[in-house]
């Protein structure tokens, strides 16, 4: 199952690089347009994505204690600044660092697990507390989905734009070896 995680720690990589490319070549006005989608704009979806992947992985934290490989992957993604809001052209390539910076520290720390540790509990505050932990196999699977939801209403967008994005496949470079 730990292969299973890396694989995709890999592929969202893989689509956050592509979507970051893709939105890079759009001027600061048009990722700055009002979409109609829930993040509003392009840039907002995209920062979403990452903020959620931010959120994420500092939750991790706590269920991981003891487990110096995948505490250490973690470290410096508390310090990674996300905006909220608006989002300036000088932000806007910060973003492209703090996007490579997150997907690169959820890839260590997803091999720098055991399977054992697929079973370590997260504390949550959702679901009315109960339950008020789940498994961090649970929570690994939530940011893929998380970032894979949003990455599919991006796509949206651009194809509604006439914007080439296809981003949906994953590589078989990823494949467990």
């Amino acid at each position: 199952m730990k292969e299973f995680f890396v694989m995709f720690a890999q592929y969202n990589k893989d689509a956050d690089k592509t979507i970051y490319g893709i939105l890079s070549k759009l001027s600061n006005e048009e990722r700055e347009k009002e979409r109609g989608s829930y993040y509003k704009t392009l840039s907002g979806l995209f920062t979403h994505v990452l903020f959620g992947t931010k959120y994420f992985a500092g939750m991790f934290q706590g269920a991981l204690a003891g487990k110096n490989a995948a505490l250490k992957a973690l470290e410096g993604v508390a310090a990674l600044e996300i905006p909220q809001g608006a989002v300036s052209e000088d932000a806007w390539k910060k973003l492209g660092a703090a996007q490579e910076a997150l997907d690169d520290a959820l890839i260590n720390m997803a091999r720098a697990l055991d399977e054992g540790d697929l079973k370590l509990p997260v504390k949550i505050e959702w679901y009315g507390g109960k339950p008020a932990e789940v498994p961090l196999s649970f929570m690994l699977s939530q940011i893929m989905a998380h970032g894979t939801h949003h990455r599919g209403q991006i796509s949206q967008i651009l194809d509604e734009l006439g914007i080439d994005n296809n981003y949906s496949g994953i590589n078989v470079a990823f494949l467990p070896k």
